[in-house]
């Protein structure tokens, strides 16, 4: 029987997610009749008994790749580590792109979609962070032990599924694990992905827990370092110069209160500060780290706009405090920009997934929004959703993070049942995922 127990156990914290309250469509008849002739196929079967008997074999591979350190901006030992076993597992041409990205593709067998199934190399944390997997019971500790060590693990255990099954699929499956996810990393992985490889028709990432969260709308961010220059000069000898430190201290200000809208969700913060030299200097240099996000790439537009100017004002008042003019400079430099968008909640996609999660026995009540690799072919209006890869945890990016694998093959599963009506089964389904045209 394919249909699982599902308990509240596999519910995670949701992180940075915006819920939507619309009232989700029905579920296509065209995916409702797909998943009837998968889930009474042999191999189908097969497949996902295995992915349960495969569990504690996934567990190994978390734990193991969450021990290999992969700080921003250098994730290239874990990501040698990933290609050697995507290599192991029967895809000899895994190669790491030049960004850094693994890429491995298990072809179909004819001219159907081309469908990407990643998850993130990256973490948050700094190098000489200590990631060795601390038990306790049946809970894993580790900075990045599911974020997004499970995702990487969980792709493995699929991949082991449709080639212990000798499934076959119409479409070909593109794993790849990607670099730069996290913090400054900017989405550059997923940005050379789309940029060097023009034939992608869909894109799932594993990112997070819950496979009760189907993630099919883009949190954009931008980030900027907002910098104030200025001559500097003794505290006591030059006093009268504008100090950068003032101007910043203006800056933040304005910034607090600025208001924004409620929904589309829209939020900014001033994450970081630094500047000057000494206590008895006026400041010469001082800068501010802005991060500003919404779901709405017009709202996101806006607010940018908005704390430019008051930023600006800030420079002037400094200057005029003092009776000088353009003493004080500021200057903006853009750290990250990861675009906005939104899928069709009755997209292909987004009704194969939550067949596939009520398959497991499963529910999807709405559908989120969050930042995730998914953004970028969101933005460019190609099929793509973030799914959860099963189990429980929770301090994501905090030293505390942990894991605990509750039912936790019912994310590999739900995730190859998804992937599976997406391409199509050689023989047995059509993909539902549409070939875009060239």
């Amino acid at each position: 029987m394919l249909r699982r127990l599902f308990t509240a156990a596999t519910l995670s914290l949701a992180v940075s997610a915006t819920w939507s309250q619309a009232v989700l469509p029905p579920i296509s008849p065209a995916t409702e009749a797909a998943f009837s002739k998968l889930t009474a196929h042999a191999g189908v079967k097969q497949a996902v008994d295995f992915l349960k008997a495969d569990d504690e074999r996934t567990l190994k591979d978390q734990i193991e790749l969450t021990e290999i350190p992969a700080p921003p901006f250098k994730e290239a030992v874990r990501a040698q580590e990933y290609q050697k076993r995507l290599q192991a597992l029967g895809l000899p041409d895994a190669r790491i792109d030049a960004e850094g990205n693994v890429i491995a593709v298990r072809k179909g067998s004819g001219k159907g979609p081309v469908l990407v199934v990643s998850a993130h190399l990256d973490t948050v944390f700094p190098e000489g962070t200590d990631v060795k997997v601390k038990v306790k019971g049946n809970r894993y500790e580790a900075p990045g032990i599911y974020d997004d060590g499970r995702g990487l693990a969980s792709l493995l255990s699929v991949l082991r599924a449709l080639n212990q099954a000798q499934l076959k699929t119409v479409g070909d499956i593109v794993f790849v694990g990607t670099v730069g996810e996290e913090e400054l990393g900017d989405l550059r992985g997923v940005k050379a992905l789309f940029r060097d490889n023009k034939a992608i028709d869909g894109f799932i990432s594993l990112d997070g827990l819950d496979i009760g969260r189907i993630v099919n709308q883009a949190t954009g961010s931008r980030r900027f370092r907002i910098i104030y220059t200025g001559p500097g000069g003794h505290s006591f000898s030059a006093f009268g110069l504008p100090s950068a430190t003032h101007a910043l201290g203006r800056a933040i200000a304005k910034i607090s209160e600025v208001r924004t809208v409620d929904e589309p969700k829209t939020t900014y913060t001033v994450g970081t500060l630094k500047g000057g030299t000494s206590v008895n200097a006026i400041a010469a240099e001082a800068e501010l780290g802005l991060d500003m996000r919404s779901n709405s790439a017009v709202e996101l537009k806006k607010l940018e706009d908005r704390i430019m100017v008051l930023a600006r004002e800030a420079a002037d008042e400094e200057n005029k405090r003092w009776d000088k003019k353009d003493v004080i400079k500021v200057e903006f430099k853009l750290v990250g920009d990861r675009p906005a968008g939104a899928g069709q909640a009755d997209s292909p996609m987004v009704s194969a997934a939550r067949r596939a999660v009520a398959t497991v026995g499963g529910e999807v009540k709405s559908l989120a929004a969050s930042s995730t690799d998914s953004n970028l072919p969101i933005s460019l209006g190609i099929p793509a959703v973030t799914l959860g890869s099963g189990g429980v945890g929770g301090g994501a990016h905090g030293p505390g993070e942990w894991y605990s694998p509750v039912n936790a093959w019912l994310g590999p599963q739900s995730t190859l049942l998804t992937v599976l009506s997406l391409v199509g089964v050689d023989g047995v389904t059509q993909p539902l995922l549409v070939k875009r045209a060239p």
